[in-house]
């Protein structure tokens, strides 16, 4: 350990000792606290003094008096077992055992993504200490506590908001605490409203001393357990989902049916309400449903949707947003059923006939109506020979040009040959 002993440190730590030896001896009289010697010189460590792993080696008695251990009276020797910690000065001593007192915490620590990482060698990955603190460990319901809920995104953020550390750790999904703080979650989180004390953090997703790798099958964030997880806040978007087209799919173990991170994200999860995620979303939808994207873009509302505007219908206003049902099924937004109803939720006007529009027909499918595919390809044949006789007519006008230019410098030639 690299620390600077005082003079007036080993004197504490040498007449703590005699008192306790002396104090043992007398019958009735209470042994002095072990943590007291160890506190004697450790107090007096500067702050810049590193044990061998690294870390700081100075413990404020008064934060430590303050902590879960300190008012438990815990023995620095309890967590610090190590036999090198008993002989002074200390050689390289080995981090403190949580494992002592809490063997079942680091039981499934060891299962999870970071204990895991920790097996394998990674040296940034997150230990008990980065999540709980070392000499200043208070519960969870402490305000100052690491792990108090309001204090959890700056606690993952320490590593999961720092790019080095990210890359060092080559940890997928690159700076999350960034992404997280601006995400509806995070400002929710940091808002004077009630709304903060139902807001999901890190460890609500991710589970704590059970967190695990999202390709785990086991995982609070793997595709299979998104909805529960999600459930657990949202449950009656979950409940409407799971009646939906995508839910029952999901439920009949088609995994490619989107869940909710396929659709709002993990996260950078947006306000709903926000025209910009209206219209973002279209995108998502396209991704598995990439030939209706493609008509709908050909459409009045996919264009303007595409310019950035909600005014219009987009995917989740025709076709529901959680609920979303089949053509076929009478309870679709979409049915026949229905139909009428859904388009005078902005055309108040529309009856029976307007509904007979079709908004995803394919100008280059004849299954859409003869009238249509024929007019597409009469006016791309219009198309091309305006361009065909354009372009002959720039060549024909190119060649007339170039000849005009060689026969006038043909006469310019012969005129300065005649002088």
């Amino acid at each position: 350990m690299k620390m600077r002993v005082t003079i007036r440190g080993i004197a504490i730590a040498l007449m703590l000792g005699l008192s306790t030896v002396a104090m043992a001896k007398q019958p009735g009289k209470k042994a002095a606290d072990p943590s007291e010697k160890c506190l004697a010189c450790h107090a007096e460590a500067e702050p810049t003094d590193k044990s061998a792993a690294g870390k700081p080696v100075r413990v404020d008695p008064q934060r430590f008096s303050e902590s879960m251990h300190g008012a438990a009276m815990v023995a620095c020797i309890a967590c610090h077992s190590d036999e090198a910690v008993r002989k002074y000065p200390h050689k390289s001593p080995k981090p403190a055992d949580c494992s002592s007192c809490h063997d079942q915490a680091v039981k499934d620590y060891a299962t999870t993504i970071h204990g895991m990482a920790r097996k394998d060698g990674s040296s940034v990955a997150a230990s008990c200490s980065d999540c709980h603190g070392t000499h200043d460990i208070k519960p969870s319901s402490d305000a100052e506590s690491l792990t108090n809920r309001m204090n959890i995104e700056q606690t993952c953020a320490a590593c999961h908001g720092s790019d080095a550390l990210v890359k060092q750790g080559k940890v997928p999904g690159g700076n999350v605490a960034a992404m997280y703080h601006d995400s509806i979650h995070g400002t929710l989180l940091r808002s004077n409203g009630k709304a903060k004390d139902r807001v999901p953090v890190c460890t609500d997703c991710h589970g704590t001393h059970d967190m695990r790798p999202r390709k785990d099958p086991e995982s609070a964030v793997s595709r299979e357990k998104i909805p529960e997880t999600c459930g657990t806040c949202h449950a009656r978007a979950k409940k409407v989902w799971s009646g939906g087209q995508h839910g029952k799919m999901r439920a009949s173990h088609v995994m490619a049916a989107p869940g909710c991170t396929d659709c709002h994200g993990a996260h950078t999860i947006a306000d709903p309400k926000l025209p910009k995620w209206q219209v973002g979303v279209i995108k998502e939808c396209g991704g598995c449903h990439t030939e209706y994207i493609k008509t709908y873009r050909d459409t009045y509302h996919g264009q303007v949707t595409d310019l950035g505007y909600t005014v219009v219908a987009t995917c989740a206003k025709c076709h529901g947003a959680h609920d979303m049902l089949p053509k076929s099924n009478p309870l679709s937004k979409v049915s026949d059923e229905r139909i009428l109803s859904t388009c005078q939720a902005c055309h108040p006007k529309a009856n029976a006939n307007f509904v007979k529009f079709q908004p995803h027909a394919n100008k280059n499918s004849k299954e859409s109506g003869l009238i249509l595919y024929y007019t597409t390809k009469s006016m791309q044949i219009l198309l091309l020979c305006v361009f065909l006789a354009f372009g002959l007519h720039t060549i024909l006008w190119l060649y007339r040009g170039l000849a005009d230019s060689k026969a006038r410098r043909a006469r310019a030639a012969g005129e300065s040959e005649k002088h």
